[in-house]
């Protein structure tokens, strides 16, 4: 039987983008999917959206995400982390509750990816009560931006999107045939190989399956948009995603570009749903 799925994208910062999205879904009590799956900043909005909590995300990436205790140059330069994504995960748990009890009551399953630093594969994690912080910490944890490798299950794990940023290929092999993916990038946009990747391979000298996983990135994200405009014939994919002229990257904070990244995704959703979207407010 087919189904209907949500995919959600990552991209650190550019997840405002998704949160606008989200925040739009809950408006109108859009929730038309039999499951989603979410990569490290898309796998933090869902969670929000399918416990109900309609701006939770916006408040988190626009205050806790923003905190020198998350992003912090100093003290990635002193040896500690770039982005503490431990710090961030509970914090605004604890700030900013889930209503995770609805959410589970929901049934709509939530998957994670994570990637596996023995090999550099992505994992498909389903969200439960004993897993959830654990699963979202990994998914999260940008490669040496976050200097652990939190663990799953007793396996390192790092950042979902090196193994698959866009999980809509997973998506349709496990039964999806009306897939909406929210992207964090525009249409048309390719990725190209880092030329970061070689210098770092001293430091991943003894994870050779990490370093493997580094260097099909690009290709694997661009796999992933090849199958999205080229969906199966017995597919249908919806796609969300932002203008070029998107104003944030992955480490922005500035308070007024956040707010905008957030209302294009929200215009967008609108636009989606074919509703008049709102003008932005404060």
């Amino acid at each position: 039987m087919s189904s209907r799925a949500l995919v959600v994208e990552g991209g650190a910062m550019r997840g405002i983008f998704a949160a606008g999205v989200l925040d739009a879904f809950l408006e109108k009590d859009y929730r038309e999917f039999d499951f989603a799956v979410g990569v490290s900043a898309g796998s933090t909005n869902l969670i929000g959206y399918l416990a109900g909590d309609h701006g939770r995300s916006r408040h988190i990436i626009t205050d806790h995400a923003c905190r020198a205790e998350f992003i912090n140059w100093q003290r990635f330069m002193s040896g500690g982390h770039l982005c503490d994504v431990h710090w961030l995960w509970h914090q605004s748990l604890q700030d900013v509750p889930l209503s995770l009890g609805r959410h589970w009551q929901s049934q709509t399953p939530l998957w994670v990816v994570t990637t596996s630093v023995e090999d550099g594969a992505p994992r498909y994690h389903q969200a439960t009560p004993d897993n959830l912080n654990e699963i979202m910490t990994a998914s999260c944890s940008i490669p040496f931006a976050y200097r652990q490798f939190p663990t799953v299950n007793g396996h390192p794990m790092t950042d979902g999107g090196l193994g698959d940023s866009i999980p809509v290929r997973w998506a349709y092999e496990q039964g999806a045939r009306d897939i909406t993916v929210v992207l964090s990038r525009h249409q048309g946009y390719r990725k190209k190989p880092s030329a970061l990747t070689p210098l770092l391979k001293p430091w991943v000298k003894d994870m050779p399956g990490l370093y493997a996983g580094m260097l099909k990135r690009s290709q694997a994200y661009n796999d992933a948009l090849e199958f999205i405009d080229n969906p199966p014939a017995d597919c249908r994919i919806t796609v969300i995603a932002p203008d070029r002229d998107f104003p944030v990257n992955r480490l922005t904070t500035n308070g007024q570009k956040l707010e905008q990244g957030y209302w294009q995704g929200h215009q967008a959703a609108s636009v989606a749903l074919g509703v008049q979207p709102l003008e932005a407010v404060g």
